[in-house]
């Protein structure tokens, strides 16, 4: 086994054993890493696809591959069809640069849902044409060559060679990003170039306020894949999580167009080709069986109400359950209600507030994304921490004691369960008191 000169110092090791396999060090979120020996010309694609086999990890296809680089501060998704060895040829020898597996709920999301992802007031056709896109064609759009929406709005920026920042009026064509230097004009005159996407990649910057002085901390960039001083990069910072997204989605569509719609279809075409059917979340309706005939409750308040009920139902039937096979009560065995939850893929223990905010953010700033933990405030409570609109948000789970027996609730005790399990399977079903259903949990792998 012979080592290549000179990458001994690097986080990812590239030992050839041939001139067709190579070793590479993978990390997750806890930064315990695995090595694995690869063929050359393996995609992050392929990558992931490993990993899932060999956690047994559910392919949901959101396991995403990341290139993180800690001397600059700043990452990014590397796509599915991307040549990792290409990625890794582009290091230096003493940075400190790694590869993370883990979950991004968000990384093809604005297909499903762009007006998600591209405000109304950040997108309309070039200045050529001076028109507004319909919404409806917007992704077509991107992904035609001979047509682009233009992306435009305000953006800080950082001043080459100088600490401080300044706020511009940003302009995003299929040529290039542009900056004015009059006010909002889009004449050619005041339009000065600034980065183009043939030889270069968008990434986040990790804490944007305390490594680059950025205003605020929604910064991104542009790096060149010849150049990786931190001088070279083109460092931008939005006011908002919503628009620095606009900015980061539309980045890679210019960059990748049609080949990311095709990493998109390419694992839901395989499923259509398995026996498994799978069903979509809109062909779910709220059923009455409590008659003689079965019928479709249409009426939103009664289908909430009935809702209520079936938690309620779930409580009794389990309390009954667990009472007749000669168990303990709920109130004398808190212990295995523990128990339970510990052993969940979305249950993260002590996790903070800040670290439960990170982690939901690095996989995927969309509805439904989740996580449980213990609270830090009360220790006899947990909390839910939900992602809605792109915010994320903190719902405590309260305990609730009715006559010596323990329940748990997110609405003052109005809906309980005898457990955290029960609490998330009602919610992933029925929004409730909460802004949207639990869709997707926040999981972390041990490599």
């Amino acid at each position: 086994q012979l080592c290549a000169p000179g990458l001994q110092c690097c986080f990812v090791s590239m030992c050839f054993f041939s001139s067709s396999l190579q070793v590479i060090k993978v990390y997750n979120e806890d930064n315990t890493s695995r090595a694995v020996e690869v063929p050359t010309d393996i995609t992050a694609r392929d990558i992931c696809q490993l990993f899932v086999m060999k956690n047994h990890c559910i392919d949901d296809h959101s396991w995403t591959l990341f290139e993180h680089l800690s001397h600059l501060g700043i990452e990014r998704t590397i796509e599915d069809h991307e040549s990792v060895m290409e990625v890794l040829s582009g290091w230096g020898v003493d940075t400190d640069s790694r590869l993370y597996f883990r979950k991004n709920y968000a990384k093809y999301e604005f297909f499903n849902k762009p007006l998600d992802f591209f405000p109304d007031h950040m997108v309309s056709l070039s200045s050529e044409t001076n028109g507004i896109m319909n919404h409806s064609q917007l992704i077509q759009t991107f992904l035609n060559s001979s047509t682009c929406p233009e992306i435009h709005g305000y953006l800080h920026a950082k001043e080459q060679g100088r600490k401080s920042w300044k706020k511009f009026y940003f302009v995003l064509r299929r040529s290039g990003l542009y900056f004015s230097n009059k006010g909002t004009s889009k004449e050619p005159r005041h339009l000065q170039f600034i980065a183009e996407f043939s030889d270069g990649d968008v990434y986040t910057l990790l804490s944007a306020k305390k490594i680059h002085g950025a205003p605020t901390d929604y910064g991104f960039c542009v790096k060149s894949t010849k150049r990786g001083s931190p001088r070279d990069l083109k460092l931008l910072c939005a006011d908002d999580e919503q628009t620095r997204t606009c900015w980061v989605t539309a980045m890679r569509l210019f960059k990748y167009g049609l080949q990311l719609y095709q990493n998109f279809i390419q694992p839901h075409q395989k499923q259509k080709a398995s026996p498994m059917r799978s069903i979509s979340e809109n062909s779910l309706v709220a059923m009455d069986f409590s008659g003689h005939k079965s019928r479709v409750i249409e009426n939103p308040s009664e289908a909430l109400s009935v809702a209520v009920e079936e938690g309620l139902s779930w409580r009794r039937k389990s309390c009954h359950r667990l009472s007749s096979h000669g168990s303990p009560s709920t109130s004398q065995s808190p212990m295995s209600n523990i128990a339970l939850h510990m052993a969940q893929p979305w249950f993260h223990s002590k996790l903070s507030r800040d670290e439960a905010h990170r982690l939901i953010t690095q996989q995927g700033l969309i509805d439904g994304v989740f996580l449980l933990r213990d609270s830090q405030s009360n220790p006899k409570t947990f909390v839910l921490s939900l992602c809605h609109t792109q915010r994320i948000k903190h719902f405590q789970i309260l305990p609730v004691d009715d006559e010596g027996d323990l329940f748990y609730s997110l609405d003052d005790g109005h809906t309980r369960f005898t457990d955290l399990i029960q609490l998330v399977e009602f919610y992933q079903l029925n929004r409730g008191v909460l802004p949207c259903k639990l869709k997707h949990h926040c999981a972390r792998v041990t490599l």
